[in-house]
């Protein structure tokens, strides 16, 4: 009997370790859920679907990616995108952080996207920079009077209110500039970098005035960031009744008074002209964000035209004494309220997952902003109203992110992350478009090698429009943020060619941007992020 007893106990014992097995992994397994709510278990790929089986699923969307494509150009939604802008850009015009111009942007945006039936329509406070130029003008004195035309950097520091007036030295690399640093002092030094491409010329009007004061300049003059200068072909306009607008200077009666005897002959510059942004001399400098360093004197700083910067080049190695005055009068202000502009349609199965297309609603005070970034901005829209006008909801939600001040330096975008990166492991892919809209030969992609793959067959059902490359490496300063930790990323690659000749100019209006080239750009940005929204697991990281 003990026997049989003790038997009956160990096997009972045994059972009843069972269920309670069964209940702590019910447990623990329905801890889990929340966390991967609305996902594949294969997300980790520790059980991934079989690359033929992904390649089988994107074929299947062959017709959908047909249909989007003639929808956007040759259907009804053909030069959607372009009218859009064109009426946004006319109405509104350049949209300085910071500015009245913005609000009103921002606030139009808001109603459109709401008329257009898009879902979730809702504005994301966020803080912002808040800098204007004022009234600036360069003039040289010596060798001859010639009117520079400058636009000051972004968060430039003013000059004294009667302006500098100062020697030129003119240097071609920093390099140059630190070997001369004894020449340096107490002068303006004017840049004339070579263009080689952006990203690596771009420091010179990033870091220029922070160089130049190391070396004890009073101000420093930076050839613009083109590629290629283009001029203006206004004609001036002359006002006497804007003699008012100039004040006479006081100081260093030799060096001041050929500046005010040139600008009070009997026909005197408009302030447009002569403060503003169409100089007398037609030319097209390129303006942009710069930076200071805490522990180095603040110097105004402006760019010139890469006309001017050569001219006075050349006069440098001709040992020609060149005498230049300058007048800034840039304010920085506190930040300034402002919002990031956000649309959906809400995914059918996966809601809180997002697949993200973007691009930045803000621009320079300059030209209209029509293609730095409103073809972006108005690409990323189109997207959503193409997949709309078709009927299609993806199964993850499709957010349209519109982001302000990225110009300052991606600061609307900075803090978009800071309020969403909590739920960074539901974002499936993040897009911007950044580059101008101009014909598109395909994505930038940042990614790993099995995301990559799945990417380049997406791009496949693009072969209708020529546009199949993936190339690596995304660009785009609002979504830095995520790619750096990990989430796939993707920008839109374009013809460049003519970009860097408008980019932050008077030259960046309507009249650059083409509608079927839109049309075409619009194409991609839609079938690549439905196919990623609507396909059944999330790319892999």
């Amino acid at each position: 009997m003990a026997v049989t007893w003790n038997s009956r106990r160990t096997g009972t014992s045994v059972e009843n370790r069972k269920e309670k097995m069964k209940y702590v992994f019910l447990i623990f397994f329905m801890n889990l859920l929340p966390q991967y709510a609305g996902k594949s278990l294969r997300r980790d790929d520790s059980n991934p679907k079989p690359f033929e089986d992904v390649k089988n699923e994107i074929a299947g969307y062959t017709d959908v990616a047909k249909a989007i494509i003639d929808l956007a150009v040759h259907g009804k939604a053909q030069n959607r995108s372009y009218e859009r802008l064109a009426v946004f850009a006319d109405t509104i015009g350049p949209r300085l952080s910071g500015s009245k111009n913005l609000d009103a942007a921002i606030k139009y945006m808001f109603s459109a996207l709401q008329e257009d039936g898009l879902e979730n329509v809702h504005l994301e406070p966020v803080k912002i920079p808040h800098w204007e130029r004022g009234e600036e003008f360069a003039m040289m004195l010596e060798p001859r009077n010639h009117s520079i035309a400058i636009l000051g950097l972004g968060s430039s520091v003013p000059t004294p209110p009667e302006g500098i007036t100062a020697e030129v030295i003119v240097v071609a690399s920093f390099d140059e500039l630190h070997k001369r640093a004894q020449e340096a002092i107490g002068k303006i030094v004017v840049y004339n970098e070579p263009f080689i491409s952006y990203g690596e010329t771009v420091r010179y009007r990033s870091q220029g005035a922070v160089e130049a004061a190391k070396v004890g300049a009073v101000a420093s003059l930076i050839r613009s960031i083109a590629s290629f200068s283009i001029h203006r072909t206004i004609s001036p306009v002359y006002k006497k009744s804007n003699r008012e607008h100039i004040t006479r200077p006081k100081k260093t009666k030799e060096y001041f008074d050929p500046v005010w005897r040139l600008l009070t002959r009997t026909h005197t510059w408009s302030s447009s002209s002569l403060f503003g942004l169409n100089s007398a001399s037609y030319l097209t400098p390129h303006t942009g964000w710069q930076s200071y360093h805490p522990d180095v004197p603040r110097i105004p700083t402006a760019c010139i035209s890469v006309e001017d910067a050569e001219m006075m080049s050349r006069m440098s190695l001709r040992g020609t004494k060149i005498v230049v005055h300058l007048k800034m009068g840039a304010k920085t202000y506190p930040d300034s309220p402002s919002f990031n502009t956000v649309a959906e349609i809400v995914g059918s199965k996966y809601p809180e997952q997002i697949v993200l297309v973007s691009g930045h609603l803000d621009s320079w005070d300059v030209g209209q902003g029509a293609m730095d970034d409103g073809g972006g901005a108005f690409i990323s829209w189109e997207a959503l109203s193409l997949i709309k006008d078709l009927g299609l909801r993806p199964k993850r939600t499709l957010r349209l992110v519109l982001w302000t001040a990225e110009e300052q330096g991606g600061i609307g975008a900075q803090q978009y992350y800071q309020l969403h990166k909590e739920n960074i492991s539901n974002f499936d892919i993040v897009m911007e478009s950044d580059e101008g809209t101009f014909k598109p030969s395909g994505l930038g992609f940042t990614g790993n090698a099995k995301a990559r793959d799945i990417v380049k067959e997406i791009m496949a059902l693009l072969q209708p429009i020529n546009v199949t490359d993936v190339y690596d490496n995304a660009d785009g300063t609002d979504i830095d943020y995520w790619m750096r930790d990990g989430v796939p990323g993707a920008s839109l690659r374009d013809d460049l060619s003519k970009y860097f000749w408008f980019h932050h100019s008077q030259g960046d209006t309507m009249t650059v941007q083409d509608p079927n080239q839109m049309n075409l750009c619009a194409a991609v940005w839609t079938v690549v992020s439905y196919v990623i929204a609507d396909m059944e697991e999330m790319l892999p990281r």
